[in-house]
């Protein structure tokens, strides 16, 4: 076996371990020289996604991918398994990561100073947590990588601005506990019944004892424990503080990535722990999960509305955003669960983008009250064509992702005689008008009263190219949604709903 054949059949562990070595060694490249760890991350995130690109064409070409670590055979050892769900989803992981790392030395400089190297370090170790968490096959080895990711996010929020970072840090700190025992719970009470931790072998296991109680059980754990994780209302409590209080450069990367991988996380333990027929007709999960979503939709859009700092308006926008992914799959039909899958990467790509966009306007301006952007379209015009794209694709306007994701729900709610959801739909979009609709009037039509100390036109190259590249995607994969749904999340949707083979 050559060395090139060794290192493929090694692929779908790299994408944990790559990382991990990585954020490990960033103390050691920052010693030796200061401006290298930038590099170095960058390096590193760029061979994560090559990897994880080759793991999903890999399965989309010849089927999941299952890797024994150790040897050991399941369920007795922890195996990662890759399928086309957590293919799609580390290969987000790995571009948004990519993208920020990009988008971060000149942010942190300003944020952060002197704890850039620190940063990269705990950067790479969530990175990490969350490859894991998407990766592996073992429900324990699955909290384990849930612990890594939470604590490494509470680490980078807390080195926000002002003391308050630690406050919202310390808060998502309780939160996150709350929601970890949950889970663990769940995770302990299933072993208890069943004698395995391996995801494949519970989905064997469990049909012959789902009755009962102390799987009844497991199921409200999860279902609990993951909606603190993702931040479903009314269980939010955590999220807008530490989105708001976060280095730009963390909002971004939690932000797209922390909630997608915690739905990646509900949607696997729904229908590849538990089975459909289980979530959907013995304990009627799914409609609960879609009602709640529903919710979120709107009571996550009426709250945006009222905040005049940036960055907390967008965290309260990810509190609905999250509820369009959580309804598609509560609708358990074919277009409904396509249009939730999908928004996993459109929600990724556009609230990034803006998370990255409200850093740049802090990096030029010091500004992060939306009332002061008077002006800012003609000082930062690349910057504000970003977010203006951006925002009309979470408004949801043909040619933009945020429509694709919102037409298929809409559909799905349809099919599933769910009148109200699609009503819901609408509403949220046209709130999501009302309150982007402040930012556009004040950044292209306002008289730049705060701004004229500005003597730069726009952020440096490093932030303005993955901004960028973060637009030109929110308008390619809404006029090409064809790739995404035919390659992946149609054969993904009739696997998990029991139409086809398995993810």
């Amino acid at each position: 076996m050559t060395g090139f054949e060794l290192i493929a059949t090694h692929l779908p562990v790299l994408a944990v371990v790559l990382p991990l070595i990585a954020g490990f060694l960033t103390p050691i490249v920052g010693w030796i020289d200061r401006r290298l760890p930038w590099y170095w991350v960058i390096l590193a995130m760029f061979v994560v996604l090559l990897v994880t690109g080759n793991n999903l064409m890999t399965v989309i070409n010849s089927g999941t991918i299952h890797y024994k670590l150790g040897g050991w055979d399941p369920p007795y050892g922890i195996e990662y398994v890759i399928d086309l769900l957590n293919g799609f989803v580390c290969l987000i992981i790995a571009f948004i990561g990519l993208m920020v790392a990009i988008y971060s030395k000149e942010s942190l400089k300003r944020e952060v100073p002197g704890k850039t190297t620190p940063f990269y370090s705990v950067f790479l170790l969530l990175i990490t947590g969350l490859m894991g968490m998407t990766i592996t096959g073992d429900i324990f080895n699955f909290y384990v990588f849930l612990e890594i990711s939470s604590l490494t996010a509470y680490a980078l929020i807390a080195m926000g601005d002002r003391g308050d970072g630690v406050v919202a840090s310390f808060n998502y700190l309780i939160m996150g506990t709350v929601a970890a025992s949950f889970i663990l719970l769940g995770i302990g009470y299933l072993y208890a019944v069943t004698g395995s931790l391996n995801m494949a072998d519970l989905q064997d296991l469990l049909p012959s004892i789902y009755e009962s109680r102390v799987v009844l059980a497991a199921l409200a754990f999860f279902m609990v424990g993951f909606s603190i994780k993702v931040g479903l209302f009314p269980l939010h409590a955590w999220l807008p503080d530490a989105y708001t209080h976060a280095p730009s450069t963390a909002s971004a990367v939690i932000a797209g990535l922390m909630t997608k991988v915690g739905a990646y996380a509900m949607i696997r333990f729904m229908f590849s722990v538990f089975t459909p027929v289980f979530v959907i007709d013995m304990t009627r999960m799914a409609d609960i999960l879609a009602w709640a979503a529903a919710l979120a939709i709107v009571v996550g859009s009426v709250l945006a509305i009222a905040q005049s700092d940036i960055k907390r308006m967008l965290a309260y926008s990810s509190i609905s955003q999250i509820g369009y992914i959580l309804l598609g799959i509560g609708l358990v039909n074919m277009i409904g669960v396509q249009g939730g899958l999908l928004h996993i990467l459109n929600h990724a790509l556009m609230k990034c983008a803006l998370f990255l966009v409200a850093g740049a306007i802090f990096y030029r301006t010091g500004i992060r009250n939306l009332y002061q952007f008077q002006g800012l379209g003609k000082k930062m015009p690349v910057t504000m064509t970003v977010f203006l794209i951006a925002a009309l694709s979470m408004i949801g306007v043909p040619g933009t992702v945020g429509f694709t994701s919102k037409w298929y729900l809409a559909l799905g709610s349809i099919a599933a005689e769910h009148w109200i959801f699609v009503f819901i739909i609408l509403l949220s979009s046209l709130l999501n008008i009302v309150y982007f609709w402040r930012v556009f009037d004040n950044i292209w039509f306002g008289h730049p009263h705060e701004i004229e100390h500005l003597q730069r036109d726009e952020a440096p190259l490093s932030m303005l190219v993955p901004m960028v590249i973060l637009a030109a995607l929110c308008v390619f994969f809404g006029l090409f949604a064809y790739y995404p749904l035919h390659y992946v999340l149609e054969p993904l949707s009739e696997a998990l709903l029991g139409l086809g083979g398995v993810p």
